[in-house]
C-alpha cells in the first residue's frame, strides 16, 4: 500500500530544504572570507585549491574558481550517481555559495576577530561543519570533494568517511605545497573540526545512554529500573556460547543523567550481572522524544 504524501507537506519540506541551503551557503561563505582566505587556511574541497589560487593570483575571484572547479565535478556526479536528481539541491548550494562569497567579500573585509591562526582555523571549521551538516539535513552536499568522496563510496564500496579522506588528501597536500606545510597543519585541523560539527549538528548532542544487561535476576532488576527509575525495559533470552548457559538480556534506554543510579539498582538486584553502556544522540518514544508526522 503506497502511502500518499499531503502536498502541503510536500512544499513545505522543498522550503524547509532550499532554507537551509541559503542559511549554509551564508554560513560557509562568510567563514571563507573572516576565518580561511586572510590567514592562508585552505578549508578543504574545491574551497580550499580556490584559496590557494587566489593567494597566488589575487585577480582571481574564489567564488569564481569555486564554481568553475565544481562545473566538471558535478556533471561526473551526474553520470556517476544517478541523475540530476540526486545533484541538483548539491548544484543549487554550489551556485548560492559562490555567489555570496563575492557577495559577502566587501561586506566583511574589514571583519577580524582575531590574529590567531589556530583560532581562525578552529573557528573557521566550526561554521564550515554547521554549513555541511545543515546541506547534508536539505540532501544535498557541498559539492567537490563531498561529490567525489560519493563516487569512490559507490563504486568502489569505500565508507564515506574514507573516500573523504582520500580525495581531501591532496588538497592537504597542495596546501603544505601553497602555504607551507604549517598550513597544512592548519587546514587538517579545520578539516577535523568542520567534521565534529557536522556531526553535531546532523545527530544532535550525545544525550542518552543504551544499557545491556544479562543476568539472572531479570524481575528484581526491571521492577527497580521502572519504579524508580519511570524507565522501560525489554528483556529476551539469550545464551552463553562460552558456558553453553541460558541468560536473560535486559535493553534500557535512559538519559546521560541515570547512568549512575543504573548502576546502583543494577548492583543492588544483582551483583554478578554483566552490563554494557552505550551512546546514543536521540530517542523517539514514550518517555523520549515524540515522532513527528507531516500534517
Amino acid at each position: 500500500m503506497q502511502v500518499r504524501i499531503p502536498q502541503r507537506a510536500v512544499m513545505f519540506e522543498l522550503f524547509t530544504s532550499y532554507l537551509m541551503l541559503v542559511i549554509a551557503a551564508t554560513i560557509e561563505a562568510a567563514s571563507v572570507n573572516i576565518f580561511f582566505a586572510p590567514f592562508q587556511i585552505a578549508p578543504g574541497g574545491v574551497s580550499g585549491i580556490a584559496v590557494m589560487l587566489n593567494h597566488l593570483d589575487a585577480r582571481l575571484p574564489i567564488g569564481l574558481l569555486i564554481l568553475l572547479g565544481n562545473i566538471p565535478i558535478q556533471i561526473y556526479g551526474y553520470r556517476m550517481l544517478g541523475g540530476w536528481r540526486i545533484v541538483v539541491r548539491t548544484v543549487a548550494y554550489i551556485v548560492m555559495y559562490s555567489l555570496l562569497v563575492e557577495f559577502l567579500k566587501p561586506y566583511v573585509a574589514g571583519v577580524q576577530v582575531g590574529t590567531n591562526v589556530l583560532l581562525n582555523a578552529i573557528f573557521g571549521g566550526i561554521l564550515g561543519g554547521i554549513s555541511g551538516g545543515l546541506v547534508l539535513r536539505a540532501g544535498g552536499t557541498q559539492g567537490g570533494t563531498a561529490t567525489l568522496g560519493r563516487i569512490l563510496q559507490q563504486k568502489f564500496g569505500l565508507p564515506l568517511s574514507s573516500s573523504s579522506l582520500y580525495t581531501e588528501a591532496l588538497v592537504i597536500t597542495l596546501a603544505g605545497l601553497v602555504f607551507g606545510w604549517e598550513g597544512a597543519l592548519y587546514a587538517i585541523i579545520a578539516l577535523f573540526v568542520n567534521g565534529a560539527a557536522a556531526d553535531y549538528v546532523l545527530e544532535g548532542p550525545s544525550v542518552i545512554r543504551t544499557a545491556t544487561i544479562i543476568t539472572d535476576k531479570p524481575d528484581a532488576i526491571s521492577e527497580l529500573v521502572m519504579e524508580e527509575m519511570g524507565r522501560g525495559v525489554t528483556a529476551w533470552e539469550g545464551k552463553g556460547m562460552f558456558t553453553e548457559q541460558f541468560h536473560t538480556v535486559l535493553f534500557i534506554t535512559i538519559s546521560r543523567s541515570q547512568v549512575s543510579s543504573l548502576q546502583r539498582l543494577v548492583n543492588r538486584a544483582d551483583p554478578n550481572a554483566f552490563m554494557v553502556v552505550g551512546q546514543g544522540h536521540v530517542a523517539y518514544g514514550e518517555g523520549f522524544r515524540r515522532i513527528k508526522s507531516p500534517d
